[in-house]
């Protein structure tokens, strides 16, 4: 029996023995002979770390198609998908008016490196309907906006320090790819090799929910401190939903201490409604950030904030961010498009109630069983974590152990048709192209699933 289980929790590459009532495994071979030669191509065979399935059982999945709310992998597996290119597929796959639109501009060419009224357009239709912002700038990426929007608040305030939260991610620009040293309080130490410490000293790093935390970073940095930034909702480490009332106490400390406080909404923006979890909190953030949502899932970002503190971007101010692709006019019909859906009457509404009645039924039968296992949710967004805490705020609380749980769920599921991200802290999105039929369906594979990851321990 010991050795059974060292088997089930040391294996990588889908070697972990059925346990009873399992499905077969899902066919790989063309995946695995694509991962093959991808690997002689990338490091790691992947262009993103966690697409190596690293964290779960089997070789990568590489997709074929995808259309509504179902993928399809090279050789020829269906799943509901719950991963929507990590979140900003929410009105499915393959959207009819998002690929009439793209198809519609691409005939007039698909980049120009120069102004089109495209751009113009995305930005009237996002201002109109966010009173967070009054001008904005278009850029390439979520990870290029946040790197553009702290520039932009050291330039705005001329303070060199920025503090951010234990479990936060804002993308891989330097000054942020950093973890907490040892402390309440601390410098960034650099999480991935390149990363010079002396950039990383210029971030202060304090765990989430943590009030005396913050107070005591703007009292030792005291007028040091350009912008605090935050993910809306932290949904890249787990899915930590803050309390209102922290969020209330953040904004308040840094108007104290004038410095700006940025929301990084790549995830959360236009997710939870049109403005995002600013709105859901009711909060006004300085500058706020936006990602691949306002593209219908191709590559694009934004960051905005009033007109005052834009007036600081070159070329009307002294801090210069640039980019060919900004605003290119494939990415702004399909955002055209895709957002002018979102504004539809009743749209969130309809996405969200469909979530919550998923997540409902799923905690309904964990409780009945009394497994440990927490469902947690937030607008369309969902997250599985294996713990009998009723909150998670902090990534402290996530108990690494638990991944192993989420490991055998992820490859049972696979085996039902059910497509989830390869991580046990990545978040889960429903979409406008889930219906109730495969939202059942996905719930049923999902009890299934629980059953054996509890029968497996």
């Amino acid at each position: 029996m010991l050795e059974s289980l060292k088997k089930i929790f040391s294996g990588n590459e889908g070697d972990m023995p059925a346990s009873a009532g399992s499905k077969p495994d899902i066919s790989r071979e063309k995946s695995a002979e694509l991962y093959e030669k991808a690997k002689a191509y990338f490091p790691g065979g992947v262009n993103s770390p966690v697409r190596a399935f690293k964290s779960v059982y089997g070789t990568p999945l590489f997709i074929q198609k995808g259309d509504g709310c179902y993928v399809w992998d090279a050789d020829g597996n269906q799943f509901i998908d719950f991963c929507g290119s990590w979140g900003p597929l929410i009105l499915g796959h393959n959207n009819a008016k998002v690929r009439e639109k793209v198809t519609e501009v691409m005939q007039n060419g698909m980049s120009f490196g120069a102004p089109t009224a495209l751009e113009n357009e995305l930005a009237e239709l996002i201002i109109k309907n966010n009173k967070l912002v009054e001008k904005i700038r278009f850029t390439s990426s979520g990870t290029e906006a946040v790197m553009s929007a702290i520039r932009l608040a050291r330039g705005y305030t001329k303070r060199d320090k920025i503090l951010k939260f234990e479990g936060c991610y804002h993308g891989h620009s330097d000054s942020l790819l950093v973890k907490a040293g040892s402390g309440l309080v601390t410098f960034g130490e650099s999480s991935s090799a390149g990363v010079p410490q002396s950039f990383a000293a210029e971030t202060i790093v304090v765990p989430l929910n943590d009030t005396t935390a913050l107070t005591e970073a703007f009292t030792r940095f005291k007028d040091q401190i350009a912008a605090v930034i935050i993910e809306g909702v932290p949904a890249n480490n787990g899915l930590l939903i803050q309390d209102k009332i922290y969020i209330e106490f953040l904004q308040n400390i840094c108007k104290e201490n004038q410095a700006l406080l940025i929301f990084d909404e790549v995830i959360t923006g236009f997710r939870l409604g049109f403005e995002g979890a600013a709105a859901y909190y009711g909060i006004k953030p300085d500058i706020v950030t936006y990602g691949k949502i306002i593209g219908g899932g191709l590559p694009v970002g934004m960051y905005g904030a009033s007109a005052e503190i834009m007036s600081h971007i070159s070329p009307e101010g002294g801090v210069y961010q640039a980019g060919t692709l900004s605003g290119n006019p494939v990415a702004m019909a399909a955002g055209i498009a895709q957002l002018t859906e979102l504004l539809r009457s009743g749209f969130y509404k309809e996405l969200n109630n469909k979530t919550s009645e998923f997540a409902e039924s799923i905690k309904r039968f964990v409780t009945a069983r009394n497994y440990k296992v927490r469902i947690f949710y937030i607008g369309s967004i969902f997250w599985f974590a294996f713990t009998e805490k009723e909150q998670i705020r902090c990534a402290e609380d996530i108990d690494p152990a638990s991944m192993e749980k989420f490991k055998i769920m992820h490859r049972e599921l696979l085996n039902r048709g059910i497509y989830l991200g390869p991580s046990g802290y990545e978040v889960g999105f429903v979409s406008a192209a889930h219906t109730k039929i495969e939202l059942e369906k996905a719930k049923r594979a999902i009890i299934e699933s629980l059953e054996i990851v509890f029968r497996s321990k």
